[in-house]
């Protein structure tokens, strides 16, 4: 190819800190990774964005490095002509004002950018790889057509988010094909987009077990006080909350008051802390239990660990967020994205982001039912993780 691979990016909104300034920024001007500034040999040729906002970026971009912004989104892909003239999309449809449904997820509509693109590439004869930030849509039909899409045009899709491909602490592997007893995730910030990056942090640990991924039987959401119940109950794991935790850097209450360590658990202020816990109670087809506890106030990171058959301790590590206006974890996504647009296949399966994005919506769906168990035969993803767990090394 004798020129640089050109990409489109359609986002929803492109200013500071944003997911569509990070991504693309990293395109525009490179990103640190392996011990070195790195700079893909590609370029954003053409930028769509849906609202532009106070301190929008897009068109100050645009005349810094040389591309078009678009106000459609098949002529950001076809750079103003007649047909399909990039050679890969970044769909980035999180920020900006969209309504919520009755969920409570926003309604951002990357299923509806992706069939755009779609339309694009029937039309046009040729499909490029499209990678998709985060959630492939709120609703598991919609996403599932967005990857029944992929596979028959067959172009590499690759979504979700960052935590999977970020630095871990320590750097923990499960081994592929290892038998997982039970998993529990720690996580934090507000519904539909925090626990969706906690969810999939859990989800590309236990991909890793015997028989490889079969899908999702039931979930269930519960909060308030009936998530210490369910675990005095033994419907999840103390002893792996306690392992969690142990990973945690950033305990709240007296270690942020006068920098003293606290045993969150033995010393009450667990309960206390986390003043609106709850927790995401998974059944897995295979019988697998897997738990993510949303704690709120007790702690601001991210941290996952198992029991593991014939192992007598738990496993158990950080999924590690480095800070702004850097952000480097977003640069490890970003290398799997170039990956994916050099070779045109993605590094792992678009199935465990759909898979999650289905948990996820049935796990809002028990809430607003009262904490209801839901059924869920419809999450009957099955999938093969990769071979490396491809986060961040070095």
């Amino acid at each position: 190819m004798n020129h640089p691979l050109r990409i489109a990016v359609v986002a929803t909104v492109y200013k500071y800190l944003t997911h569509a300034q990070h991504f693309a920024d990293r395109f525009l001007v490179g990103y640190p990774h392996q011990g070195r500034w790195h700079r893909p040999d590609m370029r954003v040729a053409s930028l769509y964005v849906d609202q532009r906002t106070e301190g929008d970026q897009s068109e100050d971009r645009a005349r810094e490095f040389g591309f078009r912004v678009y106000p459609t989104i098949p002529e950001a892909l076809r750079l103003g002509g007649s047909s399909l003239a990039v050679d890969g999309v970044l769909l980035i449809g999180e920020h900006g004002d969209y309504p919520r449904n009755d969920l409570g997820q926003v309604l951002y509509p990357r299923h509806e950018f992706f069939k755009e693109c779609v339309s694009v590439f029937e039309a046009d004869g040729r499909a490029v790889p499209v990678y998709n930030d985060k959630h492939l849509s709120y609703s598991f039909t919609k996403a599932k057509e967005m990857v029944d899409d992929a596979h028959r045009l067959d172009f590499g899709l690759l979504a979700g988010s960052s935590l999977p491909v970020t630095w871990r602490l320590p750097d923990l592997e499960l081994p592929l094909g290892c038998h997982i007893e039970e998993a529990l995730m720690v996580g934090v910030g507000g519904s539909d987009p925090m626990d969706y990056h906690a969810l999939e942090a859990m989800q590309c640990m236990i991909e890793r077990r015997q028989g490889g991924e079969r899908g999702v039987r039931a979930v269930q959401l519960i909060d308030g006080d009936a998530v210490w119940e369910a675990g005095d109950a033994g419907l999840w794991s103390w002893e792996l909350l306690e392992s969690a935790l142990s990973r945690s850097d950033t305990p709240c209450g007296l270690p942020e008051e006068d920098g003293r360590t606290r045993d969150l658990i033995g010393s009450g202020d667990l309960r206390r802390l986390a003043a609106k816990p709850a927790a995401y109670l998974i059944e897995y087809r295979d019988g697998l239990r897997a738990t993510l506890l949303m704690l709120n106030g007790a702690v601001k990171d991210y941290c996952f660990a198992a029991r593991l058959r014939n192992e007598a301790d738990p496993v158990s590590t950080q999924f590690f967020l480095t800070p702004n206006p850097n952000v480097t974890y977003s640069a490890c996504l970003v290398s799997k994205i170039e990956e994916m647009l050099l070779t045109g296949k993605a590094p792992y399966p678009a199935e465990r982001t759909l898979l999650v994005s289905g948990t996820l919506e049935s796990c809002l769906i028990s809430r607003r039912d009262g904490g209801a168990r839901i059924e869920t035969p419809h999450l009957e993803v099955t999938y093969r993780p990769p071979e490396q767990s491809q986060h961040a090394r070095s």
